[in-house]
Parts: C-alpha cells; structure tokens; sequence
C-alpha cells in the first residue's frame, strides 16, 4: 500500500533503541512512524535497535504507516541496517541527507540489490542546501519514490540560520520542495518542531506547515499529536462545506451550467478538486479510525 491510501496528519520519530516507545506505537496511532536507526540512536546501540524494531515488524500495529529511517547510503552501517529489515519489511524506507539525484539512484540500487520488492516504497530527506537545490532532479525519475521528508534543523544548521518562529530563513527552501513534491504527485511533510514545551509555537508551525500545502508533519512527541492532526486535518465546518460544494457544482453541471455559486463565492472546478480532496482525506481518517 502506498502512503497516498493513508492520511499522513502525524508522522512520529520513534527511535530504535527506546523500548518504552516502540510498545505504546499501537495506542498512540500517529498517521505514519518514523522508526530511526540514524541520528536518534547511538552507533553501539544500532544492533539492538534493528532486533527491536524488526520485532515489531514482524507484528505490526494496524491503521500505521510504518517506515524506517537508515543511515545513509555511503555509510558504514546501512547494509546491516537494511538486511535487518528484509524479513519483514517496513512500508516504505526513508534515507536521511538525499543530496542530489545521485544518492536517490543509489538508494534506490541497495533496495534492489538487497531484495526488497517493488511494494517497499522509498522517503527522502531533504535537510541539505544541496537537496534543496536539486530537489527537482532528485523527484524526477525513482519508481519508489513517494514521499519527501523536509530535516529542517539539519537544513537552518547548514544554512547559518537561526531558529524563528516565522521560519523565515527557511521559507524559501520549503515552498520550493512541496513544488518539487506536487509535480511529482509526490506526498510531502514538515520538519520537526523541537520545543517540546512551546506548544503554541508547534501550533503556529503545523497551520504554517498546512498553509504552504504539507501532508502533515514530523513530530518528536506524542504530547504534539493531536495538534498536527488537527492542523492537517479536515474539520467538520471544512468537510461539511466540501460537501455543499460538490453537490452545488454536481446540480449545476446537470442543469447545463459550468459554474455555481455557494455562499456567495463563484465555484469552478479547482474549487471542487480541493473539496474532493478534502473528503477523500476525511474518508482516509475515518477508514483508519
């Protein structure tokens, strides 16, 4: 299954070596996990990491999308890392730091030539200058390709940036990826908000996120779960006005016309694709339950 046939509201880092979390994955039922052999686990720890998370794997939580972040390609521990995974293998499999098309295509080969099939799709981080800059040819030809991750600490660390609440200094770089990443038909979500304390920064950041035209967002802590999930999510003033919309536009393209009228606003028909889609991602949220 592809993450376009789940709603992706809440995507949740759940490191590999903390077992108290792992274990409380299926009552908390973020949208997606992020499981993380990478920057959240010490290199001593990896291998007992990849045995926690293979458990789990081998006795999935229902409704989840579930990937597992790797260390990059040309690392010392990415092969073990994968290897660990093949028995039973996650959805899909997000690779940290994607610079450049090449290291996608390098990605893409170790999946491949380790012997995952073609349902294990493939997540991008895009946490770089240089990822930023090619983030048009790093969506441009992968078959597993289907979402990108945006690593906004990374990303303001390399910039010499700092940390705003209006995120400014990273505006630029992630407008230009939802572009890359609707052009594409790819999914796309935000960067982590790591002030586990400032919820009414996080809350300002998610309606960010979902203004700029995010899927959803990455967060550190089921404390920020039910504020992505609604930021990203639908309500019932949103889905019920998605509805008058259609039906409004249906009536009138049966009466011969191609444009209506709904509380006094002209409705076209990119007005109905969005309301569509509004319902299709309410129908997502609601199948997962």
């Amino acid at each position: 299954m592809a993450c376009q046939d789940y709603p992706l509201r809440s995507v949740l880092y759940v490191p590999g070596d903390n077992p108290r979390a792992l274990d409380k994955i299926g009552e908390l039922s973020p949208d997606a996990v992020i499981f993380d052999l990478e920057d959240g686990v010490n290199p001593d720890e990896r291998p007992e990491a990849r045995a926690r998370i293979a458990k789990v794997l081998a006795n999935p939580p229902e409704g989840i999308y579930l990937t597992v972040r790797v260390n990059p390609t040309g690392s010392e521990w990415v092969k073990d890392d994968l290897e660990s995974l093949l028995a039973n293998p996650p959805h899909a499999i997000v690779f940290p730091k994607v610079g450049d098309a090449k290291e996608l295509n390098a990605a893409e080969a170790l999946l491949s030539k380790l012997g995952f099939s073609d349902d294990v799709k493939l997540w991008a981080m895009i946490e770089t200058p240089s990822g930023v800059l090619n983030i048009g040819r790093i969506t441009g030809e992968s078959e597993r390709l289907e979402c990108l991750v945006m690593g906004t600490s990374d990303l303001v660390k390399d910039l010499h940036a700092a940390h705003t609440l209006d995120r400014s200094p990273v505006l630029f770089s992630l407008s230009l990826c939802v572009l890359a990443a609707r052009a594409k038909g790819l999914s796309i979500v935000d960067g982590v908000h790591i002030g586990l304390m400032d919820m009414p920064g996080f809350l300002a950041a998610c309606q960010q996120g979902a203004d700029l035209g995010f899927d959803g967002k990455t967060i550190i802590h089921p404390v920020q779960l039910k504020g992505a999930n609604a930021a990203f999510g639908p309500n019932e003033k949103s889905i019920a006005k998605a509805k008058k919309i259609v039906a409004s536009f249906k009536a009138a393209r049966k009466a011969g016309k191609g444009v209506t009228v709904v509380d006094g606003k002209l409705v076209e028909i990119l007005d109905v694709e969005a309301a569509e889609r509004t319902l299709d991602l309410a129908q997502k949220i609601a199948e997962k339950g």
